[in-house]
């Protein structure tokens, strides 16, 4: 894991790959709950008979559930220890190019794009690429902005 404690350290680390997680299975129970959480039962999702008729043949996790794992699996790849306060921006762009089959496991690739000055401290965007194990194609890439306060 990669620890920054000052910002001259991550300007350093810009346009750099930051590294890879650990694998993690999507298995129906965490699907079930981020259904239970969110409300959104669609069958696709939560009802395997069903789903296994369907155009993937077997339940898919849902996009939002791929991407709100992120930050669980980004703390395993480098963790901010800047001073002050760091504050979830938003997000610049979010694409889910392949469907995520319950089942399958996945890991996040973290690459730092960059970090700007901005009136408020600094900014960091970062590129998130969620993988699937024996996929051509990453269930989700984003792209997330901090904002580092002094």
């Amino acid at each position: 894991m990669r620890v920054f404690t000052t910002f001259e350290e991550l300007a350093e680390a810009a346009g750099t790959d930051l590294g890879s997680s650990d694998w993690v299975t999507i298995d129906q129970e965490r699907v079930d709950r981020f259904a239970d959480a969110t409300g959104d039962h669609q069958w696709i999702h939560v009802d395997p008979e069903r789903a296994a008729q369907g155009p993937f043949g077997g339940t898919i996790a849902h996009g939002y559930l791929t991407l709100s794992l992120v930050p669980w699996l980004g703390e395993q790849i480098f963790s901010l220890q800047t001073p002050g306060a760091k504050l979830n921006y938003g997000v610049n762009k979010v694409r889910f190019p392949a469907p995520l089959l319950v089942g399958k496991r996945i890991r996040l690739h973290v690459h730092l794009a960059e970090l700007l000055d901005v009136p408020a401290g600094k900014q960091m965007v970062v590129r998130h690429t969620v993988e699937i194990e024996g996929e051509p194609k990453p269930a989700c890439v984003a792209e997330t902005v901090v904002l580092l306060l002094p």
